[in-house]
């Protein structure tokens, strides 16, 4: 379960406002990807908290609330589909924690990043930590924002192409979602760059 252990130990080293940073949507084959990044007061209280992917939807619900309410700063960014076809989604994936980062309208003295080989272009003191959002609650708490934020966008996106499901597997190669493309092909938020839909002509 996520501690704040990250972020007493960073405290005591004289930073104050310690930014967890998480994204969603790296793996889909369609619709964006989103960032978040969340200060967090030390004396929070977030009871059932942990990384987004461990947690039901109504729980995310419950949460993101309840992060909004407690957080002092949350700084939310999306890169889309064209975007990610253009740069890959491995820069892709950098870029948007890096806009969520510049979101945040305080800025921080310490960035934590879920995932321990990522660090983003800016000049602030920042750790990549492995499983950081089941470690971090700094981290969860962004993994929870990333991924509702997210979730809604391809709500919406549902509402617009609502052949292909996108309000039950969010873009993610399901059976449901293959059965869709070969039936239907490609709409205008898939990712081209990811396969099967780069061997398509």
């Amino acid at each position: 379960m996520p501690s704040l252990v990250f972020e007493k130990r960073l405290q005591r080293q004289g930073f104050k406002l310690i930014a967890g940073v998480d994204e969603a949507g790296r793996g889909p084959l369609a619709g964006p990807i989103v960032a978040a990044a969340v200060i967090l007061p030390l004396s929070c209280r977030l009871p059932g908290l942990d990384d987004s992917k461990k947690l039901t939807p109504l729980q995310r619900e419950r949460l993101f609330v309840e992060i909004k309410r407690q957080a002092i700063a949350i700084g939310l960014a999306a890169v889309g589909h064209r975007q990610i076809d253009k740069i890959n989604i491995g820069r892709a994936n950098l870029l948007v924690m890096e806009l969520a980062v510049l979101k945040l309208k305080i800025k921080p003295e310490y960035l934590l990043l879920d995932g321990g080989r990522y660090r983003v272009a800016l000049s602030l003191p920042q750790m990549g930590i492995n499983g950081g959002d089941g470690r971090s609650t700094s981290i969860a708490a962004a993994s929870v924002m990333a991924k509702v934020t997210r979730d809604r966008l391809m709500a919406e996106y549902h509402l617009r192409y609502p052949e292909y499901g996108f309000d039950r597997h969010k873009g993610y190669g399901t059976r449901r979602h293959l059965l869709a493309l070969a039936r239907c092909g490609p709409c205008p938020i898939h990712r081209r760059s990811f396969y099967p839909l780069s061997a398509l002509p």
